[in-house]
């Protein structure tokens, strides 16, 4: 090769090849794009990860949400008040003051954490030192759905993603609520304000079990290695609302209550400060059986006094739900508002209505319509303001759930979802929601926003009417009754509804059901008190009470049939319009029920029960059937006197069956 670039093949031959240009060409010239650009300034791969993430907080989608706490102060100062009021929260009474807490998941190594020490407010005996003050409690506070997912999948066996995104978990051996472990501590404020006795769901127990069993959650909660802490918010009426703060041992209980309370936003978060109400979830770890007042390993305990819940031995997540729901029925009465287990929606003309039933009556359903906003699907407060949704989410029954018969819940469960106890193809992750092997009790748990047509902020107007649903299976109440308002407190404290009953040979017969104020799981004060503060305020703001039955015709289950679901929706947008409120109406034996005699697309024959019967006799036995039973279960609140001189009691009692 020459030295100027020429290769040389004998003397007779000279190629010339072109010169390598190292020089920049001209912009109009350039062919390939170039994509190189600064180097990154990190100088390692921890660095550069670090990189990844920036700083944000979870919220709840608000319109018009103003700065209400715009009180400023530093992210050092921030930080710290956090951890000082969490760990209060942890105190116990073997310490004096909260265990070491810092923020963060113990896995991922972050910077020499910062302590706080903070003074239980109560005083507390010393103890000598333990290995739990050596320790620090690492806690992971309001994380995003995405990072608890992290976590449920890495830590918790039985957690995985299912095909639509939603999160697939276990809740442990139990797999629904367990009534009979619920427990509240009876002093002499609750003695005197709490409904106690035949018929209550408060089981007493005193402030000493409640400590002992407070104790055994907050040493096990501290003894772990990170706990889950969620500060949220009750009740989207900010006026009235609270707050509240959840510690729990696993993800899935975090994600569950990150979904179905008030997701605060950036602000609120930072300046939460003294929660109202908090629960320690130590779920995982069993109650002493020999303990005064246990009756299980099992038990959900409530103490007023202290604004504080204990649950030991169940990672049911429904029982964090509904205890916060019975806190709100013991604050929101002593306010003047009245607390409500209903469904609610509203009309685009503003006009709302509240739905009461049990299950298997058809309040999901009715509550969810396309042409109307939905307010809530469970748990509402009617104040001075209106009404208002307690929650911010829902949870939604699966069993045989399908895209066609509610198409709105099952388009809600996706990313950000908890499905409990489902089962799901191995491979593609489907989910089989008519498969019962784990338990009929399968639930989806997802924020409101995830429907379509949820009001938000979750709030409306004084209701218009007051729905109170139920399935009668007996075949005997009319599909649609007007109530008069004392007839609307009687039929609200019965709350009833049939369920069919199999038996062995075959036979099969409805049985009564009454759950007083349509909730009596979770009432904290005699039902009287519910419904004469309905009445109230159904009376102040023109509110109309009706009874629907989704129930049978034409006969008890077995003999009639179920009323076309058709034929109840028109009636439920006849009552929205308010045209049902024009109808010619006749009475009823027995209930003394008002029943329309024409609805526009419902045949008038089936309006009033006894024309459907074929065996008229049959009809009358049935129906003083279902009178007695009614008559014997109101004999439970016989004793309890409300109203001048009794005179309320006297004219429920009167709106009731009259043989």
């Amino acid at each position: 090769m020459a030295s100027n670039g020429e290769f040389s093949f004998g003397k007779s031959s000279v190629i010339r090849l072109p010169k390598i240009h190292t020089q920049k060409k001209k912009e109009e010239d350039e062919i390939c794009h170039d994509d190189t650009s600064t180097p990154i300034k990190a100088q390692t791969l921890d660095e550069l990860h670090s990189l990844q993430k920036k700083k944000s907080a979870p919220t709840t989608p608000i319109k018009d949400a103003g700065g209400a706490f715009a009180v400023t102060i530093s992210e050092e100062e921030r930080h710290k008040q956090q951890l000082q009021s969490i760990s209060a929260s942890l105190a116990s009474l073997t310490r004096e003051t909260g265990p070491k807490v810092v923020k963060g998941d113990p896995a991922r190594k972050a910077e020499t954490p910062r302590v706080s020490h903070v003074t239980h407010h109560q005083y507390t005996p010393t103890f000598a030192i333990s290995d739990s003050s050596l320790k620090f409690t690492h806690i992971l506070y309001n994380l995003s759905p995405a990072e608890l997912y992290e976590q449920a999948i890495k830590h918790e066996k039985g957690s995985f993603i299912t095909a639509s995104g939603a999160l697939a978990t276990l809740s442990g051996a139990k797999t629904g609520r367990s009534p009979r472990d619920k427990r509240v501590v009876k002093d002499e404020t609750t003695e005197e304000e709490l409904w106690w006795g035949k018929g209550s769901p408060n089981i007493e127990m005193d402030e000493h079990t409640f400590l002992v069993n407070r104790e055994r959650a907050v040493d096990y909660l501290c003894s772990l290695e990170k706990v889950y802490v969620n500060d949220q918010f009750l009740n989207w009426d900010p006026e009235h609302r609270i707050k509240v703060r959840i510690v729990s041992a696993r993800a899935y209980h975090s994600l569950f209550m990150h979904n179905m309370c008030i997701r605060p936003t950036p602000d609120e978060l930072e300046n939460f400060g003294t929660p109202d109400f908090t629960i320690y979830n130590a779920g995982q770890f069993p109650c002493n059986r020999y303990t005064h007042y246990m009756t299980s390993s099992t038990s959900i305990d409530m103490n007023l006094d202290r604004k504080e819940m204990v649950i030991l031995g169940t990672q049911y997540a429904g029982e964090m739900k509904k205890g916060l729901f019975s806190v709100m029925h013991y604050l929101m009465p002593k306010r003047q508002i009245l607390s409500l287990h209903s469904g609610c929606n509203m009309g685009k003309d503003g006009d709302v209505a509240l739905f009461f039933g049990l299950s298997g009556t058809g309040k999901t359903t009715l509550s969810t319509d396309h042409n109307r906003y939905l307010i809530g699907d469970d748990e509402h407060c009617w104040s001075e303001n209106g009404v208002s949704n307690i929650e911010g989410g829902c949870y939604a029954k699966c069993v045989d759930l399908s895209r066609e018969k509610e198409p709105d819940i099952w388009n809600a469960i996706k990313f950000g979802t908890v499905v409990e106890n489902v089962v799901f193809d191995e491979h593609t992750r489907e989910v089989d929601y008519s498969d019962k092997s784990v338990t009929e009790n399968t639930r989806a748990a997802y924020p409101i926003e995830y429907i379509p047509n949820a009001k938000i902020p979750c709030v409306g107007p004084h209701p218009k009417n007051v729905i109170l649903l139920a399935c009668d299976a007996f075949g005997v109440l009319p599909p649609v009754s007007k109530l008069s308002l004392p007839q609307t407190m009687y039929h609200f404290i019965s709350g009833y509804t049939a369920l069919v009953a199999g038996t062995e040979d075959g036979i099969k017969e409805p049985t009564a059901t009454f759950s007083a104020c349509f909730g009596a799981a979770f009432i904290m004060l005699h039902p009287t008190k519910y419904a004469a503060m309905l009445a109230e305020k159904m009376e102040k703001h023109g509110a109309t009470g009706w009874l629907v039955n989704t129930g049978w015709s034409g006969g008890s289950y077995g003999l009639g049939s179920r009323i076309k679901l058709a034929y109840t929706r028109k009636i439920i947008d006849a009552i929205h319009s308010g045209a049902l409120l024009e109808a010619k109406y006749t009475k009823t034996e027995v209930f003394g029920l008002q029943i329309p005699t024409e609805i526009e697309g419902v045949p008038s024959e089936i309006l009033d029960p006894v024309n459907t019967w074929a065996d008229k006799k049959a009809y009358e036995n049935t129906l003083m059937k279902l009178g007695g039973l009614f008559k014997k279960n109101f004999d439970v609140f016989l004793n309890y006197k409300i109203g001048a001189d009794n005179k309320l009691t006297e004219e429920i009692l009167a709106a009731g069956p009259n043989f």
